[in-house]
């Protein structure tokens, strides 16, 4: 089932009746939403209160609560651990344990996957794309010679020109790019979890203070499609900035058909597919990670 996305932009009460959302505003019931049926909840209001009953139904149910900051950008996500998957603790040994080699071809992938989305964002819009073809080939295990870092440098020239410098904490465009980002990390995140993998273990970024960083390595190859729209609300409009109409976009991306292992699906789904397909490379089932194709 294709779950909904639910955002909360202005002062709210959000609690909990008979399995449901219930969002009050003005002391008026505004909104009620079946809690099954949520896959994010994102609270972009300073002035939103949600009961905890709320919080562990959605929690019982994989809903990925997301709080945003004064830039009504995604800042923090609560997800379940717990009771993410029956077999949870089994899982978590083998993400522990998968050996230095599985780790580096299958970060090795993961790059390999990036650069070619990134060409193809570039050709989508007729740019040169060729280079990065190519670069892809030359991926080695574990990324070892940086071809992440030189795709980056290459790409983002020439998909918003030579003077445009990717910075995390600019607004404009770089901030609908954080935006689009945030969603889909999301996402990935409340997939790894209802796998019963943990997010903070992760295939090449291990930062400590990183709860997410499973999440941050399988998003990579993702963010290209985040690009792409990213670089078509630019093309309207150079002085975007963040607002309902620019969110929409991003928003609607996680219900986009993707094509996975030859089937069609929405993008949400296509994530168990992914997770499961992870599962398999630290058993050594299979040796490939498949992600799923964009389709228009």
């Amino acid at each position: 089932m294709i779950k909904r996305i639910v955002e909360v932009s202005n002062p709210s009460y959000l609690h909990l009746k008979h399995k449901q959302l219930l969002i009050d505003q003005d002391h008026e019931l505004v909104a009620q939403v079946p809690i099954e049926d949520i896959g994010a909840l994102i609270l972009e209001h300073s002035a939103i209160s949600i009961t905890q009953p709320l919080i562990i139904e959605c929690q019982k149910h994989n809903v990925a609560i997301i709080f945003c900051d004064e830039k009504h950008l995604p800042y923090s996500t609560i997800l379940p651990i717990a009771e993410g998957n029956t077999l949870h603790q089994k899982i978590l040994k083998q993400q522990i344990n998968i050996s230095e080699p599985i780790r580096k071809r299958l970060w090795k992938q993961v790059i390999i996957q990036k650069i070619n989305n990134q060409a193809d964002t570039l050709k989508q819009f007729n740019k040169p794309y060729t280079r990065l073809h190519k670069l892809a080939t030359e991926v080695k295990s574990g990324d070892s010679t940086n071809c992440e870092g030189l795709a980056a440098q290459y790409y983002w020239k020439a998909l918003f020109g030579v003077d445009f410098i990717r910075d995390q904490n600019a607004d404009g465009i770089n901030a609908i790019l954080n935006y689009g980002y945030s969603i889909i990390r999301a996402m990935v995140a409340r997939n790894i979890c209802a796998s019963g993998l943990h997010p903070a273990i992760g295939l090449f970024h291990h930062n400590q203070y990183n709860a997410l960083c499973l999440a941050d390595d399988l998003m990579e190859p993702l963010r290209p499609w985040v690009d792409s729209i990213a670089y078509e609300l630019y093309q309207a409009n150079p002085n975007i900035a963040i607002t309902i109409e620019s969110k929409t976009p991003f928003l609607n991306l996680i219900s986009h058909n993707v094509r996975y292992d030859k089937k069609q699906m929405p993008m949400m789904v296509s994530m168990h597919y992914l997770m499961a397909n992870l599962k398999r490379n630290f058993t050594k089932e299979c040796s490939t990670l498949t992600y799923p194709i964009l389709r228009a």
